[in-house]
């Protein structure tokens, strides 16, 4: 590992190498969000931190579940990590971001690019890493708060810590409710509905000696929201429900002062729930159900060759490599039956530095499934140092998503609009029944079309920056591309009797997303420092833009009603994804007050939500558009007779409201009160 000074911790990086890392010192592109900086913004949940970062977006899907967005990669192929273990509980593929809050989180880690290499599926885009922290102290600490904000959100914090000789324990507790809010009041029901939602963490350490450690963790969340439902005149209600619950353990072992090993097990259970119904007639509108569960064990272990000579590794480098298995279960409505996916991986990695100035790491993972082809995730990343200030970087790796449960095995029938949607691995006997049943009146596909298995979800990603950090200025610029095939999307295979088609998975799109990302910090002095951000983004399909190279695709002007053909130029791009995203960051400290002050302004340009001209791509034409906007957040913070603190603070400071951004409700007021003891 690297030799870090006491006064550095807080830029140490788990998530991207698997071993301690120096921020500064890593050839990957790396986010950091450090404590002080959570606290400091007054954020209370993780899309909303995440959202103020450079080149990260978070987008509500038609649940209104916020998932997160990296260089353009939608969430389905983002992986979130929560102490180094996956979390579960997609239903669309989606992750849910606002279920986790930052009330305990030592910092927060974002790897962007393909990390499959690592950490296998879903870590095709990406990976965001939640580190909570490890008590240090034998007093017993911890923080007490309370919240309450505009649309009474309120929101309650119990942290307490501390360390008894060998053994160290931390426990937390957190309420987060809100009555909710509606942007659209001549539609009826609310935008959002009124929830509450708890979480409990337990973290326990036992030192048996200098060289075996243990830690065991235990998770649980539980939210329960009001739903409802305006159909034909007839206001469904209900509610939704969500429970999770984890527990992790694992045994740290330093065998000699060059190896070292973990074994770990991993267990976490998903389940959600809705109901809707009539109040009046009892009538049942939905009753729908998904559990989800994971199993994981898995031993790692790192070697250490040669002698620790250099701030970036050992002379002969660090080997780390692990193995594991993965069993994963899905029972939901719209599942025949209780569906299981097992796998098996090995991955290993070399970190070594074959010049002073060159750190070099390369890497592989090796993934066997039940339900698809194997996997063979490469990675290698380089980073030389041109000078004490200046350093270049690069890598390129591989990146992979398995085809979810979803994607195989949905046998789902739209009661009220009469289409069909079958997974790929039943699609040809769900077929078949409804053959038998008289309800297929033109079959579209061959039956060959779907025997072959469907392929998992592959990226190629690239990076190469630059880092400049010398005095009172730290810079980096990191151009990117990530190459996307396979990606899976529904398509008809069939058509009704009733006029309405059967739709299926398949393997056929190919996309790409390139830009840069530009991030600078300046510190004035120790009290003022100032920092801003800028993405430039190009996400488009390769199909469509041959389609237009080719002179195939058309569009209706709606200005003239007339029909236009679609050139290069009129290609926006993919759905959701802004050209331009930035912020601009001040924070100022007041030490002889007691006080902190900051301002984050967040810019996001236009971006479409579909096609609305029917050519299967988004133009100039269309009229799904959401013009660019700045929402403008700030708190300020003061500290009372050194335990007590109170902050006061406004997101969306300028009010800005679109109804079709359902997670900008316009300006959101607080105050917070703060116990540290």
């Amino acid at each position: 590992m690297d030799s870090i000074p006491m006064e550095t911790l807080e830029e140490v990086v788990l998530t991207a190498t698997r071993t301690e890392r120096q921020l500064s010192s890593l050839p990957l592109p790396v986010t950091l969000v450090s404590k002080k900086k959570i606290e400091q913004s007054g954020t209370i949940r993780l899309n909303e931190i995440l959202n103020e970062q450079t080149g990260i977006i978070t987008v509500a899907d038609e649940s209104g579940f916020e998932g997160v967005q990296i260089q353009g990669i939608a969430s389905d192929y983002i992986l979130i990590l929560v102490d180094g273990v996956p979390l579960v509980g997609r239903s669309a593929g989606n992750f849910d971001l606002s279920r986790l809050t930052v009330g305990n989180i030592k910092q927060i880690e974002v790897v962007k690019g393909p990390s499959s290499s690592l950490y296998g599926t879903e870590a095709l885009g990406g990976v965001i890493n939640i580190i909570t922290e490890k008590p240090e102290t034998d007093d017993l600490s911890g923080n007490v708060s309370y919240r309450i904000g505009t649309f009474t959100q309120q929101d309650i914090n119990l942290d307490i810590k501390q360390r008894l000789d060998k053994f160290r324990y931390a426990l937390f507790a957190n309420r987060f409710s809100s009555e909710g809010y509606d942007l659209n009041p001549d539609v009826e029901g609310q935008t959002v509905n009124p929830f509450e939602n708890y979480t409990v963490n337990g973290r326990f350490y036992y030192d048996f000696n200098d060289a075996l450690t243990l830690f065991a963790s235990t998770r649980y969340y539980d939210q329960v929201q009001d739903a409802s439902l305006f159909l034909d005149e007839v206001q469904f209600e209900g509610d939704s429900e969500e429970k999770e619950w984890n527990a992790h353990t694992r045994l740290d072992h330093k065998w000699d002062e060059k190896l070292t090993a973990s074994y770990e097990l991993y267990y976490t259970n998903y389940k959600a729930n809705e109901r809707l119904a009539d109040p009046i007639s009892e009538d049942i509108l939905s009753d729908s159900d998904f559990e989800q569960t994971l199993f994981r064990p898995e031993i790692r272990g790192s070697y250490a060759f040669g002698s620790n000579s250099s701030s970036v590794g050992f002379d002969g480098g660090t080997l780390t490599a692990g193995f594991g298995f993965q069993f994963d279960q899905l029972d939901r409505t719209f599942f025949d039956e209780t569906v299981r996916f097992d796998s098996q991986y090995v991955y290993a990695q070399y970190d070594f530095n074959p010049v002073e100035a060159l750190n070099v790491i390369a890497g592989a993972r090796f993934d066997n499934h039940s339900e698809y082809n194997n996997q063979f995730s490469p990675k290698l990343a380089l980073r030389y140092k041109l000078t004490d200030a200046i350093a270049v970087k690069g890598s390129i790796g591989y990146g992979f998503k398995a085809p979810d449960f979803r994607q195989l095995y949905f046998d789902f029938t739209n009661s009220a609009v009469g289409y069909t949607v079958l997974g790929y691995n039943v699609a040809l006997d769900k077929l078949q029944e409804l053959e038998d049943q008289g309800q297929i009146s033109t079959v579209v596909v061959s039956e060959n079309d779907l025997n072959d298995p469907l392929q998992a979800e592959s990226s190629i990603g690239y990076n190469l920056g630059l880092t400049y950090k010398k005095g009172k200025w730290n810079s980096e610029i990191n151009l990117f591309r990530n190459d996307f095939k396979n990606l899976i999307d529904t398509r008809i295979i069939a058509r009704k009797v009733n006029g309405q088609n059967v739709f299926s998975y398949v393997n056929f799109d190919e996309i790409f997303t390139t830009g840069f990302e530009l991030n600078t910090v300046y510190s004035i002095n120790n009290a003022l420092n100032i920092s801003t951000g800028y993405q430039l983004l190009f996400a488009y399909d390769k199909t469509k833009r041959d389609q237009i190279e080719k002179g195939e695709v058309f569009a209706r002007d709606p200005e003239t009603n007339q029909t236009v053909l679609i050139d290069q130029s009129d290609y926006f791009g993919l759905v959701n994804r802004s050209r331009h995203n930035a912020n601009l960051k001040i924070f100022y400290d007041i030490p002889s007050a007691h006080t902190n002050i900051n301002l984050r302004l967040l810019y996001r340009s236009k971006y479409a939500l579909f096609d609305t001209n029917g050519n299967g791509l988004i133009d100039t034409y269309d009229t799904s558009f959401v013009d660019g906007f700045v929402t403008t957040n700030i708190s300020a913070s003061k500290t009372f007779y050194e335990d007590f603190s109170l902050q006061i603070g406004a997101n969306n400071l300028l009010d800005y409201t679109d109804g079709n951004i359902p997670n900008l409700p316009g300006i959101q007021g607080y105050i917070k009160l703060n116990y540290k003891f």
